[in-house]
């Protein structure tokens, strides 16, 4: 009731952003409408009219699911053939994002980095936030960087949060980017996090952007590229489908790298506050097994070594910027600790190193694999 006849904007717009995105009922729906026609605050009716846009997308999402488990229960190889490969736009679509097919599908495996003997890699997640833990920990990666040169960067996602970005002309892309990560002078290969889905234009500004910065790369949603004896497997974990765990599983059957790392900002086991990804295991782990040497991930704002499993070792980086969370362990855990910094990994013929640095350069956990 307060949402349609308080007199004061400020109430009205609180009310219709906590309601639209935590209610899904007809009740909800009917008013989102109401507001997005008649509300005398054009700035309220586009924020409503968005609401029910997201509402309504979920909605089509889920009937989707529903029609490709009923394929997958009946083994019905036809109808299997034809929804799978839509999966994953149904996928994104239903967090309400504004993503062409062409935007999600990913590119040939790519060259980041010639074919040598050993590379050098930073890894930074959970930042973008406008903090002084941002700004340390990308001055702490910049003086790393000028003793012992990083080759590339990835990012683990969340990248701009709380909601990701408007567009590719959001400010923050010079504040929280160009300014911080950009004197490194390397290309950073990104992936997407829980808080770039906010907006409905963020993961494809996101992908976008690529084109206007010498220094950021994420050509598609998900994406595969080699660097040195490395090759990374890029993955968008908030909108995993079966389209994108295929493509993943035929990647690593082809792959002839030495190394192989597959990263994304959802953690496949944690004993952090989020926990374990719920369904990770049983769908994202089997094609893993036997072939990935590492699954590195963000979210969950703690550093962590969490005991292998089918030969991939599973990371979890420091937050570098967004909300320090206290150390947690668990039945699983081989190190954990409470800090901001980043990922360094450094990768030869014969070792492969993960080496946790926080906001002082100090490397605060190391471990090599053979």
């Amino acid at each position: 009731e307060l949402a349609d006849s308080d007199p004061e904007p400020a109430i009205r717009r609180a009310i219709i952003e906590r309601l639209a995105s935590r209610v899904r009922t007809t009740a909800v729906a009917d008013l989102l409408e109401r507001r997005a026609r008649t509300d005398p605050d054009a700035s309220i009716a586009m924020l409503a009219l968005e609401g029910l846009r997201t509402q309504q997308a979920r909605r089509f999402g889920q009937i989707f699911r529903e029609r490709l488990d009923k394929a997958r229960g009946a083994n019905d190889t036809a109808a299997l053939q034809a929804l799978v490969p839509e999966s994953q736009f149904w996928t994104t679509f239903s967090e309400g994002a504004v993503l062409p097919r062409s935007l999600q599908e990913a590119p040939p495996v790519f060259e980041a980095i010639p074919a040598r003997k050993s590379i050098r890699v930073v890894a930074i997640g959970d930042y973008g936030t406008g903090s002084d833990a941002m700004t340390q920990t990308a001055a702490a990666a910049l003086a790393y960087h000028r003793e012992r040169p990083f080759d590339i960067g990835l990012t683990l996602g969340d990248n701009l949060p709380p909601d990701g970005a408007t567009g590719i002309s959001d400010p923050r892309w010079r504040a929280h980017w160009e300014d911080l990560y950009g004197p490194l002078r390397i290309p950073f290969f990104a992936t997407t996090g829980n808080h770039d889905w906010h907006i409905g234009e963020s993961p494809a500004a996101q992908i976008l952007y690529t084109h206007r910065s010498s220094t950021w790369r994420m050509p598609a949603l998900y994406y595969s590229f080699t660097a040195g004896p490395v090759q990374f497997f890029a993955l968008a974990t908030q909108v995993m489908s079966g389209a994108q765990l295929e493509w993943l599983d035929k990647a690593l059957a082809r792959s002839q790298a030495r190394w192989k790392i597959v990263y994304g900002h959802h953690p496949i086991y944690s004993h952090g506050r989020h926990g374990d990804t719920e369904g990770f295991d049983t769908t994202l782990l089997p094609i893993l097994k036997g072939r990935a040497h590492v699954y590195l991930a963000g979210h969950d704002h703690l550093p962590q070594h969490l005991k292998p499993e089918g030969g991939v070792h599973f990371f979890v980086n420091a937050a570098a910027g967004q909300g320090r969370r206290g150390a947690n362990t668990g039945p699983r855990t081989l190190f954990t600790d409470s800090f901001y910094g980043f990922t360094v990994i450094e990768a030869d013929q014969d070792r492969l190193v993960l080496r946790f640095v926080d906001t002082d350069g100090k490397s605060r956990y190391q471990t090599a694999l053979k």
